[in-house]
């Protein structure tokens, strides 16, 4: 089986049965929602913040396989960890994303297999959005607690 192959199915996995799927009412999460025009996806993410670490992650959106699967991925990949390494994770991703080398002691997990992407920029966009949600809440939480 080839890597592409192997790619794809957990692209597939993470599309069909995507973790931590759905939204929660609980205003101490931060929720930020984003779509993507130019191909219809939509994406909203709920973080919660505890002393500094992201101790849940939730996503709910519609889209292309592409962008369902990367917010699926991007739960897992944040879940757990310390804002400013959350925010280090998703810098990461978007190297990868664009092709660029990435750092593998920080980027781990499934979210490696979006690696083929760069090879279409138009779904560059799509596979970032979920991720984009992710950062924009961290940025704001960041800013409630200077300001707040």
């Amino acid at each position: 089986m080839n890597i592409e192959h192997l790619y794809r199915q957990v692209i597939m996995d993470h599309y069909k049965n995507p973790k931590h799927k759905g939204l929660v009412i609980d205003n101490t999460y931060m929720t930020v929602h984003l779509n993507n025009p130019s191909c219809g996806d939509e994406m909203t993410v709920q973080l919660k913040v505890v002393d500094h670490t992201i101790v849940d992650v939730r996503h709910q959106g519609t889209g292309c396989s592409i962008c369902c699967s990367s917010a699926s991925v991007m739960s897992v990949s944040l879940i757990d960890q310390k804002e400013d390494h959350a925010m280090n994770i998703i810098r990461e991703f978007y190297e990868l994303i664009k092709g660029y080398p990435f750092n593998p002691d920080i980027l781990k997990g499934d979210a490696v297999v979006y690696q083929g992407v760069a090879q279409f920029p138009a779904r560059i966009k799509c596979a970032t959005l979920g991720w984009k949600a992710a950062e924009q809440a961290l940025i704001k939480l960041k800013e409630d607690a200077i300001h707040g």
